[in-house]
């Protein structure tokens, strides 16, 4: 593991931390850092030469700014004459503009995978994409991991009773037919609508028996918190006697933490594959480390280890 080295930009230094503790070895020394003209500077501090290099930089916000900052950075390994480098992107912006469903729109996952391999990277190590078709966008090996088991792994120690899986919507309900299936509880799905380009969804039904039960609903991620009121509105109309809420990436812009704090959900529970702290801190949060599972991967990777072992069932 000597030739191991793992490095951070300034999106999320902690996990960073946390993944280096995990897998006994110091973070790598470098700088980042933005001039007063706005220009981001990057200077790696140690040798790097045919060393394999994992850069851990979540896109989350400020996203472009964080972007830009792992562009560089890659761009530094790569003439610094890194053996490897994988971009470790727990959290993978601009994930959600995958396809064009209007005229003349981008698809900016695939060009954020395109910047993202002309800068240096080898490898991408990332966690629950917002769509499965973004591993296609990339020429370069794409390992995927998952925290359902993490959150399944929660809840069945809180065992609750008489629960129902409730995907948020069918675009997730794959995720949340794992989950029901590992949890031996039967599944939900809210039928929704998006409306234009607003962070704004319209409720439309709830497909499943849920009347009398405890609901957990799942999703990748929680944004401006809308569509979570939304849909524990419409399971309160259908009877439901508790909501629990889980997610892998708390994003949490705009007021999405006051809409959670004042609606009757009994406890979110997410991962930390971008930063919780400060005013996203609230008693009903409940915050799962990530930085095993991202530790794990990136020790199989380096040793030539199977990524898909990790989550076999025995």
């Amino acid at each position: 593991m000597d030739k191991l080295k793992v490095f951070t930009g300034n999106a999320h230094p902690a996990l960073a931390k946390a993944v280096a503790k995990y897998l006994k070895t110091p973070l790598g020394k470098s700088e980042a850092f933005e001039f007063s003209n706005e220009n981001i500077f990057v200077r790696i501090l140690e040798n790097v030469r045919q060393r394999d290099v994992f850069v851990v930089q979540p896109l989350c916000s400020p996203v472009n700014k964080n972007l830009v900052e792992l562009l560089i950075m890659l761009d530094a390994l790569k003439r610094a004459s890194a053996g490897r480098i994988t971009a470790v992107i727990p959290y993978y912006g601009y994930g959600r503009t995958d396809k064009k469903d209007q005229p003349r729109v981008p698809i900016t996952a695939r060009l954020v995978a395109d910047l993202l391999t002309v800068a240096g990277a080898n490898r991408l190590l990332t966690v629950d994409l917002h769509a499965a078709q973004i591993q296609g966008f990339f020429n370069i090996p794409v390992d995927e991991l998952t925290a359902l088991d993490l959150l399944v792994k929660y809840f069945k120690k809180r065992k609750l009773h008489k629960l129902v899986v409730v995907a948020t919507d069918i675009g997730i309900s794959k995720r949340a037919r794992d989950m029901a299936a590992k949890l031996k509880a039967p599944l939900a799905i809210v039928e929704k609508r998006r409306v234009g380009n607003v962070d704004r969804a319209e409720t439309l039904n709830v497909i499943g028996e849920v009347k009398g039960m405890v609901a957990l609903t799942v999703d990748d991620e929680i944004d401006t918190a809308g569509s979570l009121v939304n849909v524990i509105s419409a399971l309160e109309k259908r009877g439901v006697k508790e909501v629990y809420s889980c997610c892998t990436h708390p994003i949490f812009s705009k007021d999405a933490v006051k809409k959670i704090a004042s609606c009757p959900v009994k406890e979110v529970v997410v991962t930390d594959t971008v930063p919780v702290s400060g005013n996203k801190k609230l008693d009903k949060i409940t915050v799962l480390p990530i930085a095993p599972l991202l530790g794990e991967a990136i020790r199989r990777i380096h040793t030539g280890l199977s990524i898909g072992a990790m989550f076999e069932q025995t």
